[in-house]
């Protein structure tokens, strides 16, 4: 195959209807608007408009909350965390602290915090300092040696 043998597929690409272009063209005049009505003008968005019946977005009921001030943390896992210790891209060493964990490639971005789970499992000695931390996470760590920090907003959780 050569790039000059290139092209897409049979059907790919449609070309575009012209509409209002005389009436040769089977469109033309009223442009498959019909004659008439609120439908045939320019203008008119008319969403969820059911003739005047109470519109069925209305007629449900509403339910639940949006939190406007809520935080949003990015998640790590314990075994993530162990992973990238073996890979040597996280020092067990030192404090790995939120903006090691940003800088390893491990959170793409902090939002409001960073929150440890514990899902996988910690064998290594670390020393963590994050936004927030589950229970089980707090009690792995300390198992494997290590010790997790809490600062913050979340500490109080």
């Amino acid at each position: 195959m050569k790039l000059n043998e290139l092209r897409d597929n049979d059907g790919a690409n449609r070309k575009k209807k012209r509409i209002g272009r005389g009436p040769g063209s089977g469109k033309g005049k009223t442009g498959g608007r019909g004659i008439k009505g609120q439908k045939s003008r320019s203008g008119v968005a008319i969403n969820g408009y059911e003739g005047g019946q109470m519109p069925l977005y209305q007629r449900l009921p509403k339910r639940g909350f949006n939190k406007p001030n809520r935080k949003s943390f990015a998640v790590v896992n314990l075994g993530l965390i162990e992973k990238f210790v073996e890979a040597g891209k996280l020092d067990a060493g030192a404090t790995i602290t939120e903006d090691t964990l940003v800088a390893s490639g491990l959170v793409r971005r902090k939002l409001d915090g960073i929150r440890v789970l514990a899902k996988g499992d910690i064998t290594k000695k670390v020393t963590l300092e994050v936004t927030g931390a589950s229970q089980a996470a707090r009690d792995a760590v300390e198992k494997a040696g290590g010790t997790l920090t809490v600062t913050g907003a979340a500490a109080t959780e």
